[in-house]
């Protein structure tokens, strides 16, 4: 078993001056000798922090774990004694001793004996140079010259002195593994956001400021700069270009103004340095988590994620006021994916403006937040990353299912004014279905007030007739309320302020009806884009252009069938009751599923 370490190793490992590429790619195989965990370390995220004793059978050293690799201790996959293969890490001096980092490995052997009689590779011998390990009296060091006036006017270049005297690329730290107890370390990032330059006037001053996201493959982090380091450095940093970085001050993230997913942050001062990295290999490139669309509602609202769909529509520029006084300007994108589910994907500023892709390309976006307002909705944040057709193979197989067929399923909108999205208010179950006139008999039967405490239902229902007088309303395309058409445009009152042109957004009457009856079933806008496959705008447009299109459009979804749940509520107008029937959920029908549910049925006492 001894033979399988990387024996003599680790006293490369403490070895300061030993960070040749073949070292850093060697792969090393160790034992953990202990784990430890020394709790999370200071900052919002409060993520646990572990720290292991790794050995090759003669010398051990202390290590990190990155934050990544927790799950292998918290799922049980190693432990004391394992072997291990360390397939990625890197080494920083923290108070005068050597750490490993590690940031990917993988088990050999779960668990065995403690192999050898390891000692310590921090004494003073495990920390000499290879050369002066060769003997065992080494000769007293000579006294230095004394300096000369040409060794005094050019001081010799100093490691980490950046573009001055060259920045170390040898001892590249991970983004992830900085920290405030870090110094001299030199990271390798890509610029994925820079922002335009703001200023700010208060009390206490004025100033300037901009600010630009990092990463690399282990992480990312924000880097900001003020004042005079913005005009050394905003020119340097461009989008997509890699650099290496050195001299920046790491502190606490201000989650208020940070989004970045790390619990530190970068400040760029006067003599950070930053250089363009020229070399093609190994370089960081982006790398993306993707949720599908029918799983957002398994994500906390505010909570960041990445998301790949196809834009199955892109909304107009719109401009408004935003709620500090300030002009901004934003746009709607339709996304759709093969859940064969689609969501609303909101741009702001110049990310809107600059937005202009034809022909429903495939678009990646990283780093975006959920919403909850009417269901689940996106939104892009200052430091979120948009790629339109990214060279990936989600992106390769999306865009080869879209183009097969998926352009013409049916997508269950997430967005939903009426509840009708997934966990909005009743759920679906296909167990107990119930027929119209079932729910008519529960109803009239009922001795609770029901215009208090409404009765839910599911049931499975065809579409007999839609009235087109009042399909759809002209909305404010920032609340959503009824706009009028005034002589400077269309007046929110709301809002306070008039819009070049509304926001069409359907509001459904339509009979539904199943083999037992008939009811009037009331949707709002993600019903109508179920059932009609396209926004209200676009209808509206047909309705005001060309009415045949538009006949045929109504025509085409009357009799379609879909599940639904539905509140029916009991309402009184002018001394009239009657019952109003929403829909909390519009569902396509799955005939795998339906199929699968009969089949069950069948098997069941039920059919016995």
């Amino acid at each position: 078993m001894a033979d399988q370490l990387s024996t003599g190793i680790v006293l490369r490992l403490v070895d300061p001056e030993d960070t040749s590429e073949d070292l850093l790619s060697s792969k090393p195989i160790l034992q953990i000798l202990s784990v430890k965990k020394v709790g999370g370390a200071p900052g919002p995220s409060n993520a646990d922090r572990y720290r292991v004793i790794v050995s090759d059978g003669e010398h051990f050293l202390q290590a990190m774990l990155a934050t990544q690799l927790n799950y292998m201790i918290d799922d049980g996959h190693f432990g004391k004694n394992s072997i291990v293969r360390i397939n990625q890490f890197t080494c920083n001096t923290v108070q005068e001793k050597r750490l490993l980092i590690v940031m990917n490995m993988e088990v050999i052997v779960k668990t065995t004996e403690k192999i050898g009689k390891p000692e310590v590779a921090g004494g003073a011998s495990a920390q000499q140079t290879p050369a002066a390990r060769a003997t065992t009296s080494p000769a007293p060091p000579a006294p230095a010259p004394a300096p000369s006036a040409s060794t005094s006017a050019t001081p010799a270049p100093l490691r980490g002195q950046g573009n001055r005297a060259g920045i170390n690329h040898q001892n590249v730290f991970p983004i992830e593994g900085l920290s405030p107890y870090q110094n001299n370390w030199t990271i390798k990032a890509r610029v994925t956001h820079k922002s335009d330059i703001r200023t700010w006037s208060n009390q206490r001053g004025e100033g300037k400021l901009f600010n630009v996201t990092l990463m690399d493959n282990s992480g990312e982090i924000r880097g900001t700069a003020f004042n005079n380091a913005v005009d050394d450095l905003y020119e340097k940093f461009e989008i997509d270009k890699v650099y290496y970085i050195s001299k920046a001050k790491v502190s606490l993230a201000k989650k208020q103004f940070n989004t970045v997913a790390n619990e530190y942050e970068l400040s760029f001062e006067r003599n950070t340095e930053v250089e363009e990295c020229r070399d093609v290999q190994d370089l960081p490139v982006i790398r993306h988590n993707f949720v599908q669309l029918g799983g957002l509602f398994d994500l906390p609202k505010d909570a960041l994620c990445d998301v790949i769909g196809v834009v199955k529509d892109a909304g107009e520029l719109t401009s408004f006021t935003s709620k500090f006084g300030r002009p901004t300007q934003k746009r709607e994108l339709t996304l759709v994916d093969k859940s064969e589910f689609s969501v609303r994907l909101t741009l702001w500023g110049k990310q809107a403006e600059q937005y202009n892709e034809p022909n429903e390309p495939v678009v990646a976006f990283k780093g975006v937040k959920v919403n909850d307002f009417n269901g689940r909705s996106l939104s892009m944040s200052a430091s979120s990353i948009l790629s339109v057709n990214p060279e990936i193979p989600e992106a390769y197989a999306l865009r080869g299912w879209y183009d097969a067929g998926g352009n013409q399923s049916s997508f269950q909108a997430h967005s939903n004014a009426s509840g009708s999205g997934r966990g909005a208010g009743g759920n679906f179950d296909r167990a107990e279905m119930k027929s119209l006139a079932e729910v008519t008999d529960i109803l009239s039967h009922s001795t609770e007030d029901l215009s208090e405490k409404p009765v839910y239902f599911s049931t499975r229902g065809t579409i007999m007739h839609i009235k087109q007088e009042n399909v759809a309303y002209p909305a404010c395309p920032t609340c959503n309320k009824k706009v009028f058409e005034q002589h400077d445009g269309w007046r929110c009152e709301k809002c306070e302020r008039s819009h070049e042109k509304p926001e069409y957004r359907y509001i459904i009457s339509m009979a539904v009806a199943d083999y037992t009856q008939q009811a009037w079933f009331q949707g709002f806008n993600d019903v109508g884009e179920i059932i009609f496959h396209r926004p209200a705008n676009q209808l509206m447009e047909s309705k005001f252009n060309d009415e045949a299109k538009f006949t045929k459009t109504i025509e085409e979804a009357i009799g379609q069938q879909f599940n639904f749940t539905c509140r029916v509520k009991q309402e009184t107008y002018n001394d009239n009751t009657k019952w109003r029937y929403g829909i909390q959920k519009i569902l396509p029908l799955n005939y795998a599923e339906e199929a699968q549910h009969l089949m069950q049925l069948l098997q069941s006492p039920w059919a016995q």
